[in-house]
């Protein structure tokens, strides 16, 4: 996925949060690219909503640009 508005350490915690919260996600490793568009990869046991996870890191406070499988 490709997120933006995210600058620091703190976002990066946000987000991951989030993430964690829905179901069939098991871990989360985001890559801060605090002048852009930073990337979050996620290990799953299942299918997820676009949707769920753009409501997730809007819950943050940052934007969805893409979701890529």
């Amino acid at each position: 996925m490709k997120i933006s508005g995210m600058t620091c350490g703190h976002c990066v915690s946000s987000v991951s949060k989030e993430l964690k919260e829905i179901a069939n996600v098991q871990d989360v490793e985001i890559i801060l690219d605090a002048k852009g568009i930073s990337t979050a990869l996620l290990k799953t046991s299942g299918t997820i909503e676009e949707e769920a996870l753009r409501a997730a890191v809007e819950e943050a406070g940052y934007t969805l640009e893409s979701v890529s499988n």
